[in-house]
């Protein structure tokens, strides 16, 4: 089944509905036109189908029809699984590289509001797209793109040449940056981090903009944050532009918590029922509460069980120590709550929920982020209410 059953996506019809929902502007309109998607995705690969919610594989030997129409399609596509272990057809366990929503590539290249002249360092090169759009701007001498998989970076590479955008592509740690052309004057990272990596603050310019998408631990949502570089460097501060969910830094992606080492048999526990319900609580990852939570109940990590009869739990893990939560989610119940060690990871969050609704119930776009040598702060609508995070 193509992505859309009525009528067959293309590559102008997609710009026609990127121009018409904001994300595409007129400055970026002809690097769209000149430079499509298509040219920069493997002979397999599992974009994500909307109306099964889930990865499926296509491949263009098999099915060249259904493989443009999902290449011209507003959906993201994984090409890479379990970094590069993954083997067969069928999609693997972690996606470690894909193709972005046209739509978030858009809006993020808006955000980022480059000038002609300026030197672009990109973090995560990825097919190689997004660093080509950028030179179709900026002109290929003017970008450098870094990627940490060898093989995904000599793939991104051909491409690039192929299309005419000779960039600098560059297999290394993206979150050491690269100095060799620094002072950047833009830095996109198209994969997402917890914290803003020093060096990239180190090598962007006085006044220069980062921009990438950040998130805590609490869950995989995260938000595009746009910081400015302070006149003096060394530090930089901005506000976030709206939700969006990428894969983690390599370097900074959180080992899976083990429930047995929280959860122990001689553990103290307390046990008592919480106001709050399942309604109110659980959210999308792009829920504000979701992002709120994650910002004002740091070191934290949430997992959602299924659910069972009509009873759903939700686990917090700290990542300081070995407290933990666990609320029981009834219908038409009261919540049960148990807590275990010297956090009390639940009053953390009822009191967040609580910080959150009393100040509005504020979106993405209220908060900032400000990050030093000291390291990170978040804040609501201005720096002076900030803290760490």
């Amino acid at each position: 089944m193509a992505p859309h059953s009525q009528a067959r996506p293309s590559h102008t019809g997609l710009g026609r509905a990127l121009m018409s929902a904001g994300v595409l502007t007129p400055d970026w309109a002809p690097s769209f036109a000149a430079v499509p998607r298509s040219l920069f995705l493997p002979e397999t690969m599992w974009p994500f189908d909307m109306e099964r919610g889930t990865s499926v594989a296509v491949s263009r030997a098999v099915d060249p029809e259904r493989w443009q129409d999902y290449a011209d399609s507003d959906v993201p596509i994984v090409t890479q699984w379990d970094d590069g272990e993954h083997t067969g057809s069928e999609p693997g366990t972690l996606p470690t590289s894909s193709a972005s929503m046209p739509s978030v590539v858009f809006a993020m290249l808006g955000s980022l509001g480059v000038r002609a002249g300026d030197q672009v360092l990109e973090i995560g090169t990825g097919t190689g797209w997004n660093a080509a759009l950028l030179a179709h701007r900026l002109g290929p001498r003017n970008i450098t793109t870094l990627e940490v998989d060898a093989a995904v970076t000599e793939t991104a590479h051909t491409a690039l040449h192929q299309a005419g955008y000779p960039v600098r592509a560059v297999c290394t740690d993206g979150a050491l940056g690269y100095l060799d052309y620094a002072p950047y004057d833009r830095i996109i990272a198209t994969c997402a981090v917890r914290e803003i990596p020093a060096a990239w603050i180190e090598q962007c310019a006085p006044r220069g903009v980062i921009l990438a998408p950040w998130g805590t631990h609490w869950g995989h949502g995260d938000a595009v944050v746009k910081l400015v570089v302070s006149a003096g460097g060394g530090s930089a501060g901005g506000k976030f532009t709206g939700p969006v969910e990428f894969m983690k830094l390599r370097e900074q992606r959180q080992p899976p918590v083990r429930h047995r080492d929280y959860v122990t048999p001689d553990a103290e526990r307390e046990e008592r029922t919480s106001p709050l319900t399942k309604q109110q609580f659980l959210g999308g990852p792009f829920s504000p509460l979701q992002f709120t939570l994650g910002l004002r109940v740091p070191r934290c990590v949430r997992l959602v069980a299924e659910p069972v009869n009509e009873r759903q739990p939700v686990w917090l893990y700290s990542l300081t120590d070995h407290s933990w939560a666990c609320a029981l989610f009834k219908d038409q119940q009261p919540t049960q709550v148990w807590q275990s060690g010297r956090r009390r990871l639940w009053d953390e969050t009822e009191a967040a929920c609580t910080w959150w609704t009393m100040n509005g119930q504020p979106a993405h776009e209220r908060f900032g982020l400000t990050v030093t040598a000291r390291g990170q702060s978040a804040w609501l609508d201005t720096p002076e209410h900030s803290w760490p995070v």
